[in-house]
């Protein structure tokens, strides 16, 4: 499902894809915190392409890993794309050589916390300095009020989480599901959703929904007593994106320290 971070039937998928983050702010971000364009850049979970076809798009050089009992539709769908390959790996058996990627990328299945043994495989695979980016839901927005009560809503975001204890950064990117209409977007949510989906469609009074996503980072560290001696203390970093930048959605949860950013990006 690393497509979207919900498993739906295919139809609502196509459907979902056609709204889902129209903006292309979390491809953006990740080419901020990369880059990504010009370098050799591993996707994780290439599921049907969606998302290898928009990093491919910002010029990186790219390996897309899916599983065997998969690859066959992954690469029918990426047939054509320019600077892509398509091969057989899974999260904590990238099947990669030592030192070969620039960055790897992962969204919503791979590197969920705490995964510490695919995060020494993608150590192992990624260059000296290398970046490893993890997308996955945020929360404090419309889409969690759907989907109830997730980790990556309350412990994973946190100072003392999994991720910024052991050596991620995080940024939030405020993103939308946007519809053509509140009629479409109800049907849409409902189709999906059943009825957590229609009570929030009843309260949206135009036809989006918010939809966080934190982008965890970290880049390789250089020497084997940084792998094994954690994060330490996590400094503020303030850098923007596309020179937006907001206050924390709930201070409860993203606390100081712990975020080098929460920003929205023009479109």
């Amino acid at each position: 499902m690393a497509d979207l971070p919900v498993d739906l039937a295919e139809e609502v998928t196509a459907r979902l894809l056609r709204s889902f983050d129209l903006e292309g702010k979390i491809h953006r971000a990740l080419e901020a915190l990369g880059p990504l364009g010009g370098r050799d850049v591993v996707l994780v979970d290439g599921a049907q392409g969606v998302r290898a076809r928009q990093l491919a798009a910002l010029g990186a050089r790219l390996t897309v890993l899916e599983r065997p009992g998969r690859l066959a539709r992954l690469k029918a769908a990426l047939a054509g794309t320019a600077g892509v390959q398509v091969s057989a790996g899974r999260p904590a058996a990238l099947g990669l050589p030592d030192s070969s990627a620039d960055a790897i990328v992962a969204y919503w299945t791979a590197f969920r916390a705490p995964s510490p043994a695919e995060v020494a495989e993608a150590d192992r695979v990624l260059r000296p300095g290398g970046r490893l980016l993890v997308v996955h839901d945020y929360g404090r927005d419309d889409v969690s009020r759907i989907r109830g009560d997730l980790p990556e809503y309350s412990t994973w975001g946190r100072r003392d989480g999994w991720y910024l204890q052991n050596g991620f950064r995080m940024r939030v990117i405020h993103a939308f599901w946007t519809f053509a209409s509140l009629a479409e977007a109800r049907s849409l949510l409902t189709d999906a959703f059943g009825e957590a989906g229609s009570r929030v469609a009843d309260t949206l009074k135009r036809p989006r929904l918010s939809y966080n996503v934190a982008i965890y980072h970290r880049s390789r560290p250089d020497r084997a007593d940084d792998r094994a001696g954690g994060a330490g203390p996590v400094a503020i970093d303030s850098i923007e994106i596309d020179g937006l930048a907001a206050a924390p959605a709930a201070a409860d949860s993203v606390r100081p320290g712990s975020v080098d950013a929460i920003a929205g990006l023009s479109s």
